[in-house]
């Protein structure tokens, strides 16, 4: 498996894709509950195979991640050649991002001499779609990028 199987919960959202998965493979839903009991390691392996393919699609298409933490933002922008990072730290330990009150400190004070901010780019390795999914892996969330744009509206002037 290139990424991570997907969540019981996801597999659920992902029912009838996961049919017509196994129907691309000439997998009837009564050989399938039959592999299921009968042979477990082929349906695992199927899992995994269609988790893949989902992340695959999912992979390449993101355009932006976002990894928020008590006193730091991390904005990705997925360029077609290179990531770029948007990079905030909040240098109040009394404030933490993740809460609702310590957000709303920040967009009051992002300007402060409390608020630093670091931009970089870097080239994706061979494989773009893992270099994604590795932040993915580290807790970032895929976004529409709101945050990212706004920073980068200010930042670029």
């Amino acid at each position: 498996m290139k990424y991570a199987r997907l969540t019981q919960e996801q597999l659920e959202e992902l029912h009838e894709e996961f049919i017509n998965f196994l129907a691309t493979q000439s997998i009837t839903a009564s050989e399938w509950e039959a592999i299921k009991t009968e042979k477990p390691e082929v349906a695992e392996q199927e899992l995994d195979v269609f988790s893949d393919l989902i992340w695959e699609g999912v992979l390449s298409r993101v355009g932006y991640l976002e990894n928020i933490s008590a006193q730091h933002m991390h904005l990705f922008c997925l360029a077609d050649k290179e990531m770029k990072l948007i990079s905030v730290k909040v240098r109040n330990p009394e404030i933490d991002l993740t809460t609702s009150e310590g957000f709303a400190w920040f967009k009051k004070n992002w300007q402060s001499d409390y608020v630093d901010y670091l931009t970089a780019s870097k080239a994706y390795s061979q494989d773009q779609n893992q270099d994604k999914f590795e932040l993915i892996r580290q807790g970032a969330v895929i976004t529409r990028g709101d945050l990212y744009r706004w920073f980068d509206d200010i930042i670029g002037e």
